[in-house]
């Protein structure tokens, strides 16, 4: 992966655009949903996905990033791509890559491992895909060449703003990029700004956009969807906007003509799971609540839940990238009373954990205890010492890349297994 493509982001369909060319359009003709947003992307086509799956369909899924392991981002009906087919997907992108002229601009790796996902899936033959969004929607790599039958825009928030733009305005006009003429949009409920960039982008492109209403919860875990019980494994009151969101594209999938009956719909949530959010896990004598809370709009996602589930103070463990809105993520999550740790993210541009834990001091002064850790190593002796067993409950985030970490050293958790 290191030699192929540089890493980072570089927004642009060019590249990507020749990529693809040079490996004969693997992406053409294949049906896409396509879901863009700020957060909640990834869960949508997690129960897109499995809802397929349970209808019989040979559904292919590309998400990004991955907890543990690239493999986890290319998925097909239930499996991720084996390590074989993932090497040989790979090796195809390296060979054409190698017959690029000197002065053609190299892919960067997004690039790259979408074209092979689009590979893949090509030599799968799948019917459908199920393709999330990297970054933005307009230049982003997913954008290039595709035939969706339906996009969808989760919630829309105040991140990435160094590239989308510096308004929520901005932003939305760079997600909505995804849209493509005729084609039915489902969009998560938005504020009134960027509604109104989303729906003047639709109407230019004479697009019928289904605004979506939030399920309601009917028991534990249960929402009801045209009188459907369903289960909704994913914690937090935001996947009920998530949720509907996802059926909306099945419903929309239906009135295309897609076989997906109610009993489909029900298997396929039942069968979600969507690690890293919300995500309780032991690690010796602790019980461990994880959520990647990467940005303002899931910090305060996270923030709310903990409100009802668990008021009261609370240890946190956080590495936060340095791109993100730090101040205000730690201003969101803490409160007085919490005990802070914070945690460096290995391999990505994450914050100083001595920096982040001095603006902690500063800012919130009110926190009983802020330390600094220097790796997971220190954060697994901290966490089994027998004064954290009395200590408030712990939670883990800031993000997925931080939390893909602790999956693989600290639980050894194999998620591409």
């Amino acid at each position: 992966m290191e030699s192929l493509g540089h890493f980072g982001v570089d927004l642009s369909l060019e590249r990507m655009q020749v990529l693809l060319q040079r490996l004969g359009q693997p992406q053409a003709g294949i049906p896409v949903i396509h879901v863009a947003g700020t957060n909640g992307k990834g869960s949508v086509c997690a129960w897109v996905s499995h809802v397929l799956w349970a209808a019989g369909y040979r559904v292919g899924r590309y998400t990004s990033p991955h907890l543990v392991h690239w493999r986890e981002r290319i998925w097909l009906r239930g499996e991720y791509i084996s390590t074989e087919d993932w090497s040989q997907s790979l090796a195809q992108v390296r060979d054409t890559l190698q017959s690029y002229p000197p002065d053609e601009p190299s892919p960067t790796q997004f690039e790259v491992v979408t074209a092979a996902a689009w590979l893949y899936f090509r030599q799968q033959a799948v019917e459908v895909v199920v393709l999330e969004v990297g970054l933005g929607g307009r230049l982003d790599a997913t954008n290039a060449g595709i035939d969706p039958i339906v996009t969808a825009i989760t919630s829309i928030g105040w991140d990435h703003w160094q590239r989308l733009g510096n308004s929520l305005p901005q932003i939305a006009s760079e997600k909505a990029g995804i849209l493509k003429p005729g084609i039915p949009l489902v969009c998560a409920p938005q504020t009134p700004e960027v509604m109104a960039v989303i729906q003047a982008k639709a109407e230019a492109l004479g697009i019928p956009v289904q605004v979506v209403q939030p399920l309601e919860w009917v028991g534990p875990q249960t929402v009801r969807w045209q009188g459907l019980s369903l289960c909704l494994p994913l914690t937090g009151d935001v996947q009920l906007i998530n949720g509907a969101v996802a059926l909306g594209i099945v419903e929309r999938l239906r009135q295309q003509g897609w076989s997906i009956p109610d009993a489909a719909v029900k298997k396929g949530f039942d069968l979600t799971r969507w690690p890293g959010r919300l995500q309780r896990v032991q690690i010796g004598s602790q019980v461990l609540l994880m959520d990647g809370a990467h940005n303002l709009p899931a910090a305060q996602a996270l923030r709310r839940y903990l409100d009802e589930t668990q008021p009261g103070p609370l240890t946190w463990y956080i590495g936060i990238l340095s791109t993100k809105d730090v101040s205000g993520i730690l201003s969101t999550l803490l409160r007085p009373g919490d005990r802070l740790f914070t945690l460096p993210i290995a391999g990505h541009s994450g914050m100083d954990p001595e920096q982040l834990a001095q603006l902690a001091r500063e800012r919130q002064p009110y926190l009983t205890h802020v330390q600094a850790l220097p790796d997971l190593s220190a954060f697994l002796t901290q966490l089994s010492c027998p004064e954290a067993s009395t200590a408030p409950p712990p939670v883990l985030c800031g993000s997925l890349y931080l939390l893909g970490q602790v999956m693989q050293e600290c639980l050894r958790w194999d998620l591409a297994r």
